[in-house]
């Protein structure tokens, strides 16, 4: 499928109350946001008309401004309807949604006292974060040189705009070189997460996935870590030293767009997508689109 460019596109972008021409979407040079990151945003998924757990990244993204600073002037109520709204306007039932949030062009400078704050909804067909084939084999991550930051010099739990520039940086080098993705760690050297997903481990028949206080907490990982303790799976949440990867024998990432998505390799450790994350896989897979 030829390559589309994200601003020549046909339909509509819900901005600021209204819908836009998908061409017409625009916003000014000097936006605070492009200059110093004041942005947040979500990443969602309809299928089959129903934006999953839509309430709860309406409300994440309502938090997500308020640890920057500012307040989106919209509930969370009318939030989740602007995103249905937008999805219906373009005729979409299954799609990706990306609603973001940030400062306009009102003051230019560090100070942003005086910056209204924008909101803007675009819908789109995505079908696959990776490439199915390349899913099915299990993916190939190495490690990042970028370590998510100290959450005392950051908001590392907000889903900020900024705090994605290393994930792109760690991503282009991957795929460079040949690799799907990344793997990240926190700023004192524990697994963290890959460049936009969560990651888990399996050993024994038990999940172990590192500790979220201080990055973000993904809503496909809660559901996850939900769908593994129905099925009677012990999950684990704990700090997970890079070495202890030699001891796992399947690793999976999740996230809205990589959905459940299998590894098969983080730089020098193997492991083989194997019954319990391919499990996992197919309950997610079913739950998000009502066939459970």
């Amino acid at each position: 499928m030829a390559f589309v460019p994200f601003d020549d596109r046909d339909g509509f972008i819900w901005v600021n109350g209204d819908f836009v021409p998908w061409r017409e979407a625009k916003t000014h040079v000097l936006t605070h946001a492009l200059h110093y990151g004041s942005s947040v945003f979500e990443g969602e998924r309809m299928y089959g008309g129903e934006i999953f757990k839509l309430t709860q990244h309406s409300e994440r993204l309502k938090r997500s401004a308020n640890l920057l600073d500012f307040e989106i002037p919209y509930s969370v109520a009318e939030i989740d309807a602007f995103c249905k709204e937008t999805c219906a306007k373009n005729g979409l039932t299954d799609c990706y949604v990306r609603p973001v949030a940030y400062l306009g062009p009102e003051q230019t400078s560090v100070s942003a006292l005086n910056n209204k704050v924008h909101l803007a909804i675009a819908v789109w067909d995505w079908p696959s974060y990776f490439d199915p084939e390349v899913k099915a084999r299990g993916l190939r991550l190495e490690w990042s040189k970028w370590r998510r930051p100290d959450p005392a010099t950051a908001p590392t739990t907000a889903k900020a705009a900024g705090l994605y520039m290393i994930c792109t940086m760690s991503k282009n080098a991957a795929e460079r070189r040949g690799f799907a993705d990344a793997l990240m760690l926190d700023w004192r050297g524990y697994v963290a997460e890959a460049t936009g997903a969560n990651v888990f481990f399996v050993k024994d028949g038990v999940i172990h996935t590192p500790n979220v206080q201080h990055i973000l907490d993904g809503i496909t990982r809660q559901t996850v870590i939900e769908i593994a303790r129905e099925k009677g799976i012990e999950v684990v949440v704990r700090e997970i030293k890079p070495d202890e990867l030699s001891d796992f024998t399947e690793c999976f990432l999740t996230g809205t767009a990589v959905e459940v998505t299998p590894v098969a390799e983080v730089g020098e450790y193997r492991f083989t997508p194997g019954a319990l994350s391919l499990d996992l896989m197919d309950h997610y897979g079913k739950l998000v689109r009502g066939q459970l």
